[in-house]
């Protein structure tokens, strides 16, 4: 490598094949067909609303505490490596080279967030807001701008401070651009330029204080594993990442839940797999965050072929991904050591799929009560759930 930024393009091709790998698998042609129903249905109910808004609703301050948030979170992404802290030391001098590119792809490949939603805000300020388009537009010039001093912001408090109380920094930089924003859409150009030039001072505070002092590798190449492991949790819910292991917790409040499936003898393999689906982050997590979306989609949707086609994919997608993740036990357990028949695990993981469906069924069901036929969206996730375990691979 001839110098950091030689460094930074290696690492960051590598990190582009990385996530185009797993991505394939996550966009696959079902969650493509549900996203658009999803887009579709939302853009739908949200058109229909703005037809009967009233002209007193909160926009301004709603648009303003969301798009402040969004500004807030700006952790870099710097793709360093746990040898770097030994390797790069050093090159310590010369490390502004290889952040300047971390930080600028860290901006382009957050911005589009906050855009996304400022846009789909748009339609809202036009109905209850006097609001002009360039008006509009000049706002939202101003949220980039906002969102690279942010992204410069957390990076220069995270170097100085070494991360710690990144709560707090958070906090007072969603304030100060949730006040920035909601004088911006109030065209007080005056208070949004001061409450802007307040956010900058503070800024500036911690881009003075981390000049001169040794860069955070602990801390930085720490956040770096925590994002990167994120993305492989994500994506072992479609697909198997091999260098991934899933964490256990004790989960004592779900205790009760035992009481189902008696502990005996002849319930050794059931007990021992719906044990493994409670307390496994990744199976426990997987049912929790599908059941949660399609209960969402049941409650506020209220086009009946939608919830049916949503809560019918997210039941195939959690009933063969959870039978698959229960099946995958290929290390030794102590029940092998028993005389028991070889199919037993495979019976027990089906019961335990069989409950974890029908719980989800009863919950996506009650979820949509006061949509018209909600009765039919129980049926169909209990038929669909019951077809994909039977014909999916044991």
């Amino acid at each position: 490598m001839k110098n950091l930024r030689d460094v930074w393009s290696s690492r960051f091709m590598h990190y582009i094949g990385e996530v185009q790998k797993y991505m394939q698998f996550i966009f696959t042609g079902h969650i493509a067909i549900v996203l658009v129903f999803l887009v579709g249905a939302g853009g739908y109910q949200y058109s229909e609303w703005l037809k009967i808004v009233e002209a007193d609703f909160p926009a301004e301050p709603l648009i303003a505490l969301i798009i402040g948030v969004l500004l807030a979170f700006s952790r870099p992404t710097t793709l360093l490596r746990e040898p770097d802290q030994v390797y790069l030391l050093p090159l310590e001098s010369k490390m502004s080279q290889y952040f300047k590119k971390a930080l600028a792809w860290t901006f382009w490949s957050q911005v589009w967030i906050v855009a996304i939603v400022y846009i789909v805000s748009i339609p809202l300020l036009k109905a209850v807001t006097e609001l002009t388009t360039v008006g509009i537009w000049a706002v939202f010039f101003l949220i980039v701008v906002l969102k690279y001093i942010s992204v410069q912001g957390e990076f220069n408090y995270r170097y100085s401070e070494r991360g710690h109380f990144i709560w707090v920094d958070r906090l007072e930089r969603a304030v100060v651009f949730g006040v920035t924003m909601y004088f911006a859409l109030q065209t007080k150009l005056i208070l949004a330029l001061i409450a802007a030039v307040i956010g900058c001072a503070y800024i500036a505070v911690f881009r003075k204080k981390s000049v001169g002092q040794p860069v955070a590798y602990e801390h930085f190449v720490k956040l770096e594993q925590n994002r990167m492991m994120s993305f492989y949790r994500f994506a072992n819910y479609f697909t198997d990442v091999p260098h991934l292991r899933g964490s256990i917790r004790r989960r004592a409040w779900l205790d009760w839940l035992y009481k189902f499936v008696p502990y005996t003898k002849g319930n050794t393999q059931k007990y021992l797999v719906f044990r493994t689906f409670v307390r496994t982050d990744d199976h426990f997590y997987l049912w929790l965050r599908l059941t949660v979306i399609s209960a969402v989609i049941a409650a506020f949707v209220d086009i009946p072929m939608v919830t049916w086609i949503v809560a019918g994919a997210l039941s195939f997608a959690t009933t063969i991904q959870l039978k698959q993740a229960l099946l995958s036990s290929g290390e030794f357990r102590m029940d092998m050591l028993y005389p028991l028949p070889e199919n037993a695990r495979n019976i027990a993981v089906k019961q335990v799929v069989r409950i974890a469906m029908i719980t989800q069924a009863i919950i996506v069901g009650l979820s949509g009560v006061t949509q018209p036929m909600f009765y039919v969206t129980f049926i169909i996730v209990i038929i669909v759930s019951e077809l994909t375990a039977k014909m999916s691979k044991s």
